[in-house]
């Protein structure tokens, strides 16, 4: 499976729009509004590169109100949740 963040600017008035229009799309799982440089984030969970491909340069190009965007593929993912959980199992609280 690949993860990867998509950052995007977005057209001010329309962010909410494409936030739904984004997560409502397949292999979109979460859409992040956020602070600073870029409107919003898409985690995008993809099971091989063409699947991410065709997300990103088909699909989002057809979102009317995405100015930018930027495409990190994440390698390996560290989660203190996950470990925390992992070691805990069996373990009564």
């Amino acid at each position: 499976m690949i993860t990867s963040m998509v950052l995007l600017n977005v057209e001010r008035n329309k962010v909410n729009e494409v936030a739904e229009q984004l997560s409502a799309m397949e292999g979109i799982t979460e859409v992040y509004s956020v602070a600073g440089r870029y409107d919003l984030v898409a985690i995008v969970r993809v099971k091989d590169s063409e699947d991410l491909s065709n997300i990103v340069t088909r699909h989002l190009l057809k979102v009317d109100g995405i100015t930018r965007s930027e495409t990190l593929i994440a390698f390996r993912v560290f989660s203190r949740h996950d470990l925390e959980r992992m070691f805990a199992i069996g373990l009564d609280k």
